[in-house]
């Protein structure tokens, strides 16, 4: 639902003292307010499209749900735009038994950006959930040929990357380097959510036999994103930060960032990724 691109006309300007008028295409960015049973609980920006599949994402990130019985019905509120068009940015939300209920009284009352997956929280403690699917050392093996092929595989495949170069990636693979799952938004964590909620609705949790692959870098909020999905390994292309490194190696997952071309730097539990093919 809603615009993913818009067009813009610009002005290109140029060392030499050259002024271009042209069209450019730009990714769309809007505000999705989650509410529970009509009251808000938070809003985030995102780009319009796979709106369930972000919001069942976000929930289990929350630790609220952890399958896909727990939701009973997500719906979009009645929101109309100047020019009278339905703009589709409420959905409201209804969780069923097994679900943890939200806490009201602790919800975001700003709107988080889309470059920020837990801006408004008060501590790491908040953000650290329990997974209901511990990582299992076993699971996840993979040979780092194929590794290295994901990050050229998630590119070829990012239609609104190319159209607006304004959009971040992520991709579910197989540990036979298959891609699964695709998903682009102006913010990082919203495409993880929206990989992560897609396998959810669809009754494929946990991905024990799964690498999440982004194509930015590796935070905190991303690490635990792919642990309370069962994700054994995440791979980005760019950097790790210290705290996403810490919780990598407290769960059990495998964290591999600046996966470019022939190399890859393995931060944590490494065994997971041969060199044989």
């Amino acid at each position: 639902m809603g615009r993913k691109i818009v067009r813009r006309r610009i002005t290109r300007a140029t060392l030499d003292g050259a002024r271009i008028a042209r069209e450019e295409k730009l990714a769309v960015e809007e505000p999705l307010e989650i509410r529970f049973n009509g009251t808000s609980f938070t809003t985030s920006m995102r780009t319009p499209g796979d709106d369930f599949d972000m919001v069942a994402g976000f929930l289990l990130a929350e630790g609220l749900i952890s399958r896909t019985e727990h939701l009973v019905s997500m719906r979009y509120c009645a929101g109309t735009d100047e020019d009278g068009n339905q703009t589709f940015n409420v959905i409201d939300v209804q969780l069923g038994f097994g679900a943890q209920a939200p806490d009201m009284s602790a919800a975001r009352n700003v709107v988080t950006s889309s470059a920020c997956g837990i801006c408004g929280t008060n501590s790491i403690d908040e953000v650290t959930k329990k997974s209901s699917y511990p990582l299992d050392p076993a699971r996840g093996h993979l040979p780092v040929q194929t590794l290295l092929k994901m990050p050229d595989t998630l590119r070829d495949a990012q239609e609104l990357f190319s159209a607006t170069g304004g959009v971040h990636a992520a991709g579910l693979f197989t540990t036979a380097g298959e891609l699964l799952v695709l998903r682009e938004d102006v913010g990082r964590h919203n495409a993880v959510d929206k990989v992560v909620g897609a396998a959810l609705r669809e009754h494929k949790l946990p991905l024990h036999d799964c690498v999440l692959q982004v194509s930015g870098r590796a935070s905190f909020e991303l690490v635990q994103k792919a642990a309370m999905a069962g994700i054994p390994v995440l791979s980005a292309v760019s950097a790790p930060s210290s705290l996403a490194v810490e919780l990598a190696d407290e769960t059990g997952l495998t964290l591999a960032a600046f996966s470019r071309g022939s190399t890859v730097n393995i931060y944590t539990h490494a065994d997971r990724v041969g060199s044989g093919s």
